[in-house]
This record gives structure tokens, C-alpha cells and sequence, in this order.
């Protein structure tokens, strides 16, 4: 089986690739070539080094480029490819280009290799906004509150429509706001999510720019790549007609995740997070439901953490060293 991977070279992408790797099957084939696909190639040897692993740079948004890395023989794609919120909202054309019109030439170009390959397109939480219940339901109204969050919706739409007419065997995966990431913090509005965990456990001050009764739908790494396969291999048939699933996650306050932090960390931690609140950050995440309902997605099998405490011993464990 061939799969390919946009964004193969991201936080997300790579980790993904290690695990399907690791797994060595999906859908019940074994995996003989796995493409990463990215602007640049990936930093972790262990993957360059695999033999069923090619590493492919170029722009996702140029047709030409995804036309020499999706054939016949492309199964699975994983579409992780993306310019992340806040980046997508202070460069209008930049998030277009790659959020949307990128999304848009890979459906094409997989419409006219006519194989019908299985297509999952990592959503947000952002394509919710407006005045919204406590918990969102399946049936809740998209009406995003930024750029980023209207280029989702309207790649949600078209591939819905791509898999409707037979094109893609295409889903959905909405996925809460990702915490903890290892790394450094990035033009992400909901980057701050993982700054005032991952920067005070590095001995290092971090700025919380929301307040503290601000709440997040959080989901760990981990859970999110277990997701992303799970969610590959849900039976078509399964999906009806609405192959949107909302991925199940954590409804935690900021407040709840520092003292989850001092619970795991203790209080020298936790007085390393100052707190400066930003009004644009706050106007973006504010705007993001800060809990759904998972109903559906937990009938297909799927899953996310038991607690946030939890998470963040996890990351001590697999990323703080």
C-alpha cells in the first residue's frame, strides 16, 4: 500500500508517519511506500532513513507537484497540510493558497486519477464560532470567526461534495486544539495551549494571553495520531452520509490545565506562566467551542485522553528530555 502524507514533514505528519510505520498496515495492507510531502524535508533521521519512506519537498498548492506523488497506486492520503490560524489571519493570501486552494487541487487531481483513493482531511475546532451552545452537537451550524476557520468550512464542503459524487473515499476528522507540543511556540493562535505547560516544564517563562476561565478542547499528540488512523480505517458504510466526524478531546479551562500543571509539576512550575492577556489571540479562541459532542465519533470506535494531568505526564515521559 502507498500513502501519502501532506504535511509529512509537521510536528503531526512525522509522528503519524512513525507510528504507521511501526504498525507496518492500514486497512489491513501492509504499508510498502509512505510519501512525505512538505516545503522541507523532515528532521528525524529514523524516518529518512526507513526504505519504504520518500521524503518529497514542494507546493502543495501547484498542481504539477501532487500530480507526481498521487498515481493509481496512492491508497491513502492523509491531508495535514495547512497554515495555522493566527498565520492565516494576519496573511490572507497565504492561508487561501494553501488551506483552500491546496485542499481543492488535491481533490482534483485524485478525481482524475479515478481510484477513488481514501482522503482524511485534518478540520478544527475553528469552523464553529458566533454564539454557541455549551456543548456543540452534530448539527450545530458552521460560522466561523476567522480566515482560518472559513478555509476549513469551505474544504469540509468540498470534500463532503468530492466523496458524495464518488470521487474520494474522503472523512473528516475535526480535531481539538492539539496539547502538549514539543518544540517552540508557532504563529498559532491556540499555541499558547501548549507554551504555558511546555516552557515552564523547560525551566523557561511562558505568556498565557487569554484568561484563566477560558475554555479549550484539547487533545494530546498521541490521542490525535491513534485518531487520524482510526479514523482512516472506519468502514465507508459506517460514515452515512455525513463523513464529518467531531474528534472526541478534553473541555479543560486554562485555569484547569495550570493546576493540572501544578498537580504534576508543582508550584515553582506554575510561577513560571505570566499572565498578559492579547485581545486579538483572545477574539480568535474565544470564538472556538470550548466542548462537543462526541456521540458519534465514540460509535466509530474512536477516542481521546481520560484527563489532562495525564497528558502532561505523557509528554514529560516521550518529549520533555
Amino acid at each position: 500500500m502507498k500513502i501519502l502524507i501532506t504535511g509529512g514533514a509537521g510536528f503531526i505528519g512525522q509522528r503519524l508517519a512513525k507510528r504507521l510505520l511501526a504498525r507496518n498496515e492500514l486497512n489491513g495492507k501492509p504499508i510498502t511506500e509512505l510519501v512525505l510531502l512538505d516545503v522541507a524535508r523532515p528532521q528525524d533521521d529514523s524516518l529518512l532513513n526507513d526504505k519504504r519512506v520518500r521524503a518529497e519537498t514542494g507546493d502543495i498548492s501547484d498542481p504539477a507537484v501532487l500530480q507526481r506523488h498521487v498515481d493509481t497506486g496512492t491508497e491513502a492520503i492523509f491531508h495535514l497540510a495547512a497554515i495555522v490560524s493566527g498565520q492565516a489571519e494576519a496573511d490572507f493570501d497565504l492561508g487561501m493558497k494553501i488551506n483552500l486552494d491546496a485542499s481543492r487541487a488535491l481533490l482534483e487531481v485524485c478525481r482524475a486519477a479515478g481510484h477513488k483513493p481514501r482522503v482524511v482531511f485534518t478540520s478544527s475546532v475553528a469552523v464553529y464560532g458566533g454564539a454557541l451552545p455549551d456543548v456543540v452537537q452534530d448539527d450545530t451550524a458552521l460560522n466561523p470567526q476567522s480566515s482560518y476557520g472559513t478555509q476549513k468550512a469551505i474544504a469540509e464542503l468540498l470534500l463532503s461534495d468530492y466523496a458524495r459524487r464518488g470521487f474520494v473515499d474522503g472523512r473528516v476528522l475535526r480535531l481539538p486544539t492539539i496539547s502538549v507540543r514539543p518544540g517552540k511556540p508557532n504563529a498559532a493562535a491556540s499555541s499558547f495551549a501548549s507554551g504555558i505547560i511546555r516552557e515552564p516544564l523547560n525551566g523557561e517563562r511562558s505568556t498565557c494571553p487569554v484568561d484563566g476561565e477560558t475554555r479549550l478542547w484539547l487533545l494530546s499528540p498521541k490521542s490525535a495520531v491513534e485518531a487520524l488512523i482510526a479514523g482512516c480505517e472506519i468502514e465507508r458504510e459506517k460514515l452515512g452520509l455525513r463523513p464529518v466526524i467531531n474528534l472526541p478531546g478534553l473541555s479543560v479551562s486554562v485555569n484547569e490545565m495550570v493546576a493540572a500543571l501544578r498537580e504534576v509539576a508543582g508550584d515553582e512550575v506554575v510561577q513560571r506562566i505570566d499572565w498578559q492577556r492579547d485581545e486579538r489571540i483572545e477574539k480568535i479562541v474565544c470564538s472556538w467551542p470550548g466542548a462537543w459532542n462526541t456521540a458519534r465519533a465514540e460509535q466509530l470506535g474512536l477516542s481521546g485522553d481520560k484527563n489532562f494531568a495525564d497528558v502532561i505526564r505523557a509528554y514529560i515521559a516521550d518529549d520533555l528530555a
